[in-house]
C-alpha cells in the first residue's frame, strides 16, 4: 500500500488543507496526512532537516526554505491569499472598524490587544509603529503562543480585542468576527506550498498539488476566509 503524502502547514491553512486533502484522497485513492503547527515551529523543523512530502507555509518561509535547500522551488505553488480579521469576546461590544480612522480608536481605547506570532502578527506591529501608537500601547499588547488562536484568548477573556488571519477566527466558540480590517489598512499574507526534497513520491505530490492549485478548490477557499492567489 502507498504511504500517506505527509503535509505540514501553519495554522492559518489548517481547516482548508484538511478539507482539501481529503478531497484529494476521496478522488485518487491517496491517502494525506496534515500536520499543523505554529508557522515558526514549522519553518524550523524543515529546515533542521525533517522531510516532508509537502510543506504549506507563507510564500515568504517558503523561499527560505528553498534556499536552504530544504525545498523544491521548481515545484511551488502558490494556494490563496489571505487577509486578517478583527474578533472580540461573544456578545461583546464591536467597535467600529470601517475605516483606518476608525480601527486605529478602536485599538486604542482597547484594554488588551491580542495578536499572532505569525506574519500578520509582525505586520500588524509594523503598522502601530507607523500609526505612531506603539508606545501608547506598552503593556497593553499579548501575543499568542504559537499554535494557540488569538481566539482562545479573546474568548477566555485575556484580551479585548484581537487580530489574527479570518481563516483562524471563522467559527470559533466564544467570539464575535467583527470583520476584515478595511482595505486601506489589510494586511495580506500569500500562503504557498512546496514539496519537500526526499520525498519518497514526487509524482502523487505533484498531483496533490495540482490540485490544490486548481479551480476546483476555488469555493473551499473562500469558504475558509481566504481568496484564491
Amino acid at each position: 500500500m502507498r504511504n500517506a503524502i505527509r503535509c505540514i502547514c501553519s495554522m492559518a491553512t489548517k481547516g482548508l488543507l484538511e478539507e482539501l486533502a481529503a478531497a484529494h484522497a476521496q478522488r485518487s485513492g491517496v491517502a494525506v496526512s496534515v500536520e499543523a503547527v505554529g508557522g515558526v515551529e514549522a519553518a524550523r523543523r524543515v529546515a533542521a532537516g525533517e522531510v516532508f512530502d509537502v510543506v504549506a507555509l507563507a510564500s515568504d518561509a517558503i523561499d527560505k526554505l528553498v534556499d536552504a535547500g530544504r525545498l523544491d522551488g521548481a515545484g511551488k505553488v502558490d494556494l490563496v491569499r489571505s487577509g486578517v480579521g478583527v474578533a472580540v469576546r461573544a456578545g461583546a461590544a464591536r467597535p467600529d472598524i470601517s475605516t483606518g480612522d476608525a480601527l486605529r480608536r478602536a485599538v486604542r481605547e482597547a484594554s488588551i490587544v491580542a495578536y499572532s506570532t505569525g506574519p500578520s502578527g509582525v505586520a500588524l506591529m509594523a503598522m502601530f509603529q507607523r500609526w505612531g501608537i506603539e508606545a501608547e500601547l506598552q503593556g497593553r499588547l499579548v501575543q499568542a503562543p504559537p499554535g494557540v488562536p488569538v481566539g482562545l484568548l479573546i474568548a477566555r477573556g485575556e484580551a479585548a480585542l484581537g487580530f489574527q488571519q479570518m481563516s483562524e477566527l471563522i467559527g470559533l466558540a466564544g467570539i464575535d468576527l467583527i470583520g476584515p480590517l478595511p482595505a486601506e489598512s489589510q494586511i495580506t499574507t500569500i500562503f504557498s506550498a512546496a514539496p519537500g526534497i526526499g520525498g519518497a513520491q514526487p509524482e502523487a505530490v505533484r498531483a496533490l498539488l495540482d490540485f490544490m492549485d486548481s479551480e476546483d478548490c476555488a469555493d473551499a477557499k473562500r469558504r475558509h476566509g481566504m481568496q484564491p492567489a
